[in-house]
């Protein structure tokens, strides 16, 4: 499974903050896990709030499974020198559902456009070093039932190939709630068929995303 491809991407496991200095600029970062574009802007105004004596709040952020959305401001730095760097860092880190937002106090130096832009970068990229990165799997949340015999060998071999069994109701029947990767429901479907020779079927109920370790 390609991160980004829609069925998993790269999010943040926690917020991390880190600050650099430049030629006494303090450019200090925060990079925070949100769920829509609403909440990436509720971030952004609340680093204003916390930092308000920063002279400026360069914002970068990407949303969406497929990473579809892309937003940078330069706040008021030379164009491109800001939010632009910043998107460039969160672009190359293959992330989404991310915000950066860095707040600058000025050191009383110009730093010129080429040390802005390494400076904002290299911001975003030391609050990368202070946290760590997850999947965000997508899943297709499944049901099956059959015989009692049959259970306990369904369930092993669906939990060896990468299913979550979520919840078991045993009555004469036992009924499987699953949770099974997108890349995998091929695979289940096969499994079910053949261990109940040909005489139970996935039902799809829908679908979930749910965080994951790091795949090797």
């Amino acid at each position: 499974m390609s991160q980004g491809s829609g069925a998993s991407y790269l999010t943040l496991a926690a917020d991390g903050v880190a600050e650099v200095e430049v030629s006494r600029s303090r450019f200090r970062c925060a990079l925070v896990r949100v769920d829509d574009e609403m909440s990436a802007r509720s971030v952004i105004e609340q680093a204003r709030k916390e930092n308000w004596g920063a002279r400026h709040h360069c914002s970068a952020f990407i949303l969406g499974p497929s990473r579809a959305v892309e937003r940078s401001h330069d706040d008021g730095e030379p164009p491109g020198t800001g939010g632009a760097p910043m998107l460039e860092v969160l672009r190359g880190r293959e992330v989404s559902d991310v915000v950066a937002v860095v707040s600058r106090w000025f050191g009383g130096t110009l730093l010129g456009t080429g040390g802005l832009t390494r400076a904002y970068g290299d911001a975003v990229r030391a609050a990368f070093e202070a946290t760590t990165l997850i999947q965000r799997v997508e899943q297709e949340l499944c049901e099956v039932t059959v015989d009692l015999a049959a259970a306990g060998r369904l369930e092993h071999e669906l939990r060896a190939r990468g299913t979550k069994v979520l919840r078991i109701d045993y009555t004469d029947m036992a009924t499987l709630e699953l949770a099974v990767p997108m890349q995998a429901v091929g695979v289940a479907t096969e499994i079910v068929a053949e261990l109940t020779e040909g005489t139970a079927e996935l039902f799809h109920r829908g679908r979930r995303w749910v965080d994951a370790p790091l795949s090797s």
